[in-house]
């Protein structure tokens, strides 16, 4: 396996950071203290193509392969890991579709999500039901040729702005899957702010109450939900967000860098102090580390080999470990004033905490990763 990029993905990562550093990040901390992302910035992601990544040309899309769109993944958390998780909810819904959807529905839905036409969210979690996902309490009942949906989701980012959703819902006592426009009657949104990161990411709860659907918004069969299409999506959902941590992690490193490079304690920089070079190194380490575990899982889902999902869930344990770490770090080393506004890094630290939650916990990706070691094990 070769690590090296193509000149074609150097090309890119260079564009995406380029976007990065003139569109996100001098912007990142205001859209964080407003608790919102502006219009204009989607419209701008759209219409760099980076909402249609890795959906397939003949459906409108890019269709880069996975490297070239992890390498975005890290760049936009770099900036903003509010922003990256427009590509983690709106990559669930396209990615589903694409592997689940009917002929019907990949024709419909999948140009308008790689134009950026209109945004995708996906509704997993309840106020009740958070990693034991697959106990979903929303439901769905046949009623002649449409299904009625009754429920709440929670937590749901890009919920306030999302045109189309991707629910999880009991129909016949199977988790399952359906298509839920904003403006289908019995459906409403409520925005949850106040959150400790993820701040910019207009999360939201939803509401169904007698949300009447065409039978053809079911994706795949009844009974689809868990096993399939939440798999498909948290899989991509995990990808997203470990590239992301380690665009955090990245920026985390370069703030303590700049930081220490500048500011003077005892008469000398706080780069020559040896504890602060301790920190600094573990940072690098970590980072390039766990940056080496998404080109593998990258890799892994270019090729389709088997192992992709365990190497994703390895990745997104890792990476998101190592962003806390190295935000706790860039907090010490910046001091008072880490704790405060005038610096990145306090927003760095809320941020990486959401992502050792999201997309499965640390805790749970600790399970899934010890059951795989078991079974693979001769005794």
């Amino acid at each position: 396996m070769n690590f090296e990029l193509t000149s074609q993905q150097r090309e890119r990562q260079s564009a995406f950071r380029s976007f990065t550093d003139k569109e996100i990040t001098p912007h990142a901390d205001r859209y964080d203290r407003e608790e919102k992302t502006p219009p204009e910035v989607i419209r701008k992601i759209a219409e760099q193509g980076y909402l249609g990544a890795i959906i397939p040309e003949v459906s409108g899309g890019n269709g880069w392969d996975m490297i070239t769109f992890g390498l975005l993944c890290e760049e936009i958390g770099r900036g903003s890991t509010s922003l990256l998780s427009l590509f983690t909810v709106h990559g669930m819904v396209s990615q589903s579709l694409l592997k689940w959807g009917s002929s019907a529905q990949k024709e419909h839905w999948l140009p308008k999500l790689a134009s950026g036409e209109i945004v995708g969210a996906f509704g997993l979690t309840e106020p009740g039901i958070g990693s034991d996902a697959k106990s979903v309490e929303t439901t769905a009942v046949v009623s002649d040729r449409d299904y009625i949906l009754n429920g709440q989701k929670k937590w749901i980012s890009c919920g306030q702005i999302a045109d189309v959703f991707m629910i999880i819902a009991q129909c016949e006592g199977k988790p399952s899957a359906f298509l839920v426009e904003r403006n289908t009657p019995g459906f409403s949104t409520e925005p949850i702010n106040g959150m400790l990161g993820f701040r910019s990411a207009m999360l939201a709860g939803l509401h169904f109450e007698n949300c009447r659907i065409p039978v053809e918004n079911l994706v795949g069969r009844i009974g689809f939900g868990f096993s399939h299409i939440a798999g498909t999506a948290l899989d991509h959902g995990r990808y997203c967000v470990a590239w992301g941590s380690v665009g955090l992690a990245q920026a985390c490193l370069e703030a303590s860098l700049r930081y220490s490079s500048q500011r003077k304690q005892f008469g000398a920089y706080l780069k020559e102090h040896q504890l602060i070079q301790q920190m600094i190194a573990e940072m690098i380490t970590e980072t390039k580390a766990a940056r080496l575990l998404c080109y593998h899982a990258g890799y892994l889902k270019d090729i389709g080999d088997p192992d992709l999902i365990m190497e994703t869930a390895i990745a997104k344990y890792f990476a998101s470990k190592t962003a806390v770490k190295a935000a706790l770090d860039a907090v010490q080393i910046h001091g008072a004033n880490g704790c405060g506004s005038e610096y990145p890094v306090q927003r760095y630290l809320r941020d990486a905490k959401i992502m050792e939650i999201i997309e499965g916990s640390t805790q749970m990706q600790q399970i899934i990763i010890a059951r795989h070691g078991y079974q693979t094990i001769n005794f």
